[in-house]
C-alpha cells in the first residue's frame, strides 16, 4: 500500500468518527430537548419544532434524524429509562459507607421520582391513556421501570434473603407509592410535609425487612435461668406446650 493510500484510509476513518460524533452530540440534544419540552410543556405542548428550537439544530437536522415525532419520543424515552437507571447507580455508589443501606437507597429513589427524567415520564405514561397513537409506545413503560428497580435492589443488596415473590410485590407496592407522592410533589412540593412523614415511616418499615449489609442476623435472647427454691434447688423445667398438650 502506498504512503497517499494509507494517509486517505486514516482520513477517511478520522472523518466518520467525526460524523459519528456530532451524530451522536445532534441526537442528545434533541432527546435531553424532548424532555424539557414534556417537563416545562407537557404532551400537548411537545412538538418537533419546538424540540428542534430547544436543541438549536434546524427542522431538517431534527428530521433526519428522527423523522416523525413518535420515532423522537420513542427514542427520548429509551434515553429517559437509561438515564434514570445509571443516575440512581452512580449516586448510590458515591454515598458514603454509612449511608449504603435500604433509608440512604430510598431516599435515593425519591430524589429520582422527583427529578426531570421522572417527570417526563410519567407525563408520557398520562398521556397514553388517551392517546391511541402513544399508548403502544408506554404500554410496558412502569414493567420496564420495576424491572430496573428490581435488578439495581439486587445490586445493591446481593445479600437479602427475602423470597423472589415478596420482593417483587414489595417493590410493586413501592413503585405505586412513589408514583403517587411524586404527583402530588408535582403539585404542593411539599409544602405540608405530609410525603416526607410517609417517607418517614416507609424507611422505617423498611429498615425491619431489609437488614443492614453485613450486619449480624437477628437471634432469639435465651431464656432466663429458673430461679431456685428456698432450699437452693432449682426447679423441674416446665415441658413445652407442645409436650404439655400430648404432642410427640
Amino acid at each position: 500500500m502506498s504512503v497517499s493510500s494509507r494517509r486517505r484510509r486514516r482520513h477517511s476513518s478520522g472523518t466518520r468518527r467525526t460524523q459519528e460524533e456530532r451524530r451522536s452530540r445532534t441526537q442528545a440534544r434533541l432527546l435531553e430537548a424532548t424532555m424539557e419540552c414534556l417537563v416545562d410543556l407537557g404532551w400537548s405542548g411537545t412538538s418537533t419544532t419546538e424540540v428542534a428550537r430547544r436543541a438549536g439544530v434546524s427542522r431538517g437536522a431534527q428530521q433526519h434524524h428522527y423523522p416523525t415525532k413518535m420515532i423522537l419520543v420513542a427514542a427520548a424515552l429509551e434515553h429517559l429509562l437509561e438515564a434514570q437507571r445509571l443516575a440512581y447507580e452512580t449516586a448510590f455508589a458515591v454515598l458514603p459507607k454509612e449511608r449504603r443501606n435500604v433509608t440512604g437507597a430510598l431516599d435515593l429513589l425519591w430524589e429520582v421520582f422527583r427529578g426531570r427524567p421522572a417527570k417526563a415520564l410519567m407525563e408520557l405514561a398520562v398521556a397514553a391513556r388517551t392517546d391511541e397513537e402513544l399508548r403502544p409506545l408506554c404500554v410496558d413503560l412502569n414493567e420496564r421501570i420495576l424491572q430496573t428497580i428490581a435488578e439495581t435492589f439486587e445490586k445493591l443488596f446481593p445479600a437479602n434473603t427475602l423470597p423472589p415473590d415478596f420482593t417483587d410485590t414489595m417493590l410493586r407496592g413501592l413503585f405505586a407509592m412513589f408514583v403517587g407522592l411524586s404527583i402530588q410533589n408535582a403539585l404542593d412540593d411539599d409544602s405540608r410535609g405530609h410525603q416526607a412523614a410517609v417517607l418517614r415511616q416507609v424507611k422505617e418499615i423498611a429498615q425491619l425487612i431489609v437488614p443492614e449489609p453485613g450486619g449480624p442476623a437477628s437471634t432469639p435472647a435465651p431464656a432466663p435461668a429458673p430461679a431456685a427454691d428456698d432450699d437452693g434447688t432449682a426447679p423441674p423445667q416446665q415441658a413445652p406446650a407442645a409436650t404439655a398438650a400430648g404432642a410427640p
